[in-house]
């Protein structure tokens, strides 16, 4: 079996590409087709392995800016030639999805997501991103565009398998496709169950609108609890100005670092409805319980009262109220990692493998 994976672009190491580098273990020969492939932004992910990347790594300072040209992502996606292949895998956010395949070769896509920013979330996006205002006036006939463009595609993939329930939904609302359930993976022996737990409570992750780090820095103001953030984004230097004393940035650490923050803090806050979340799964693989927005992929992995709490608006007030009403004497450590255990990278392996392998035999 001949098999090529397919990514939207290798410029920054987040949970998709968490998925890939799985893939890649599973699947060791396999060449990966993308259409940006920063070696110095990626640092090791991925080094060594055969990549092939589409005319837009030509532009300069492509890796950095790769949002700015939206236009030119079909043509780039469209450009591989995988005739040779029996089985294309692709992880696919945006556009990996719309690879063109021959009638013999088999197409799964791993999707993390219909493409966001050209469905349900066109409009938050326009008004959160800085663009000017006259690129605002045309980026709506861009976007109709790439709405055709992205609804055409979808139908090239021959199977569809979604990171959550959450995400299932939404391929049958703007693909009307059925896709199988696989959750993402998360490295449950990077993390570990402390001794000593501490007093703080943390947050992981990019600061990007849509995380709603505002309402936490906001909520923590007024409770004067200590609370530590781990991560950069265009956000934070704006949250570090309204941000107390009592709230510390600690910017980017490594993974080890970061698994020690996780495995002491009181509480992991997630306040974000995303399309999954891997870092509710790496503090509960810790041992730690979550204070979790109801809403996205937290109601799948945060088991309420055994795993953790919701807070049912994204709003400091519902925040306010959660961490008041928490109690960390009332979650067992060994519990909770035993949960994120179902979700150990190893068990995802197991199951891509076995999905690709049958649906081959199926075709």
């Amino acid at each position: 079996m001949r098999i090529a994976l397919v990514h939207d672009y290798l410029v920054q190491y987040g949970g998709a590409e968490r998925v890939l580098e799985a893939f890649t273990e599973i699947f060791p020969k396999a060449p990966i087709y993308t259409m940006v492939y920063d070696q110095k932004l990626m640092g090791r992910s991925f080094f060594g392995r055969k990549i092939f990347t589409s005319f837009l790594q030509k532009i300069p300072f492509v890796g950095s800016h790769h949002r700015l040209f939206p236009l030119l992502m079909p043509m780039a996606i469209e450009q591989f030639d995988l005739s040779e292949y029996d089985v294309v895998l692709s992880d696919s956010n945006s556009y990996a999805k719309g690879a063109i395949t021959m009638p013999h070769t088999l197409h799964i896509t791993y999707c993390h997501t219909p493409m966001r920013y050209a469905w349900d979330d066109c409009h938050k996006y326009l008004r959160e991103f800085k663009y000017s205002k006259l690129t605002k006036k045309f980026i709506p006939f861009a976007m109709n565009y790439i709405r055709m463009w992205d609804k055409i595609s979808a139908d090239r993939p021959d199977k569809y398998i979604a990171n959550s329930e959450f995400v299932a939904l939404r391929i049958k609302k703007y693909y009307n496709k059925n896709a199988f359930v696989i959750n993402p993976p998360v490295s449950a022996g990077s993390f570990y169950v402390s001794k000593n737990t501490e007093d703080y409570y943390l947050m992981v992750g990019r600061a990007l609108p849509y995380k709603r780090f505002d309402i936490i820095v906001k909520a923590f103001n007024e409770l004067k609890l200590p609370l530590k953030i781990i991560g950069k984004g265009p956000e934070m230097d704006k949250l570090k100005k309204y941000a107390n004393s009592n709230i510390e940035f600690l910017g980017y650490l490594s993974d080890k670092e970061t698994s020690n923050y996780y495995s002491k803090c009181k509480a992991f806050i997630f306040p974000p409805e995303e399309d999954f979340g891997i870092t509710p799964l790496e503090a509960m693989a810790s041992g730690r319980p979550v204070i979790a927005f109801r809403g996205g992929g937290a109601l799948e992995t945060v088991v309420e009262n055994k795993t953790g709490l919701f807070f049912d608006r994204q709003s400091p007030q519902s925040v306010i109220n959660a961490v008041k009403k928490f109690d960390s004497r009332k979650f067992n450590p060994k519990e909770i990692r035993n949960h994120a255990l179902q979700f150990d990278k190893e068990i995802f392996k197991r199951k891509i493998k076995r999905f690709v392998e049958e649906e081959y035999n199926n075709f």
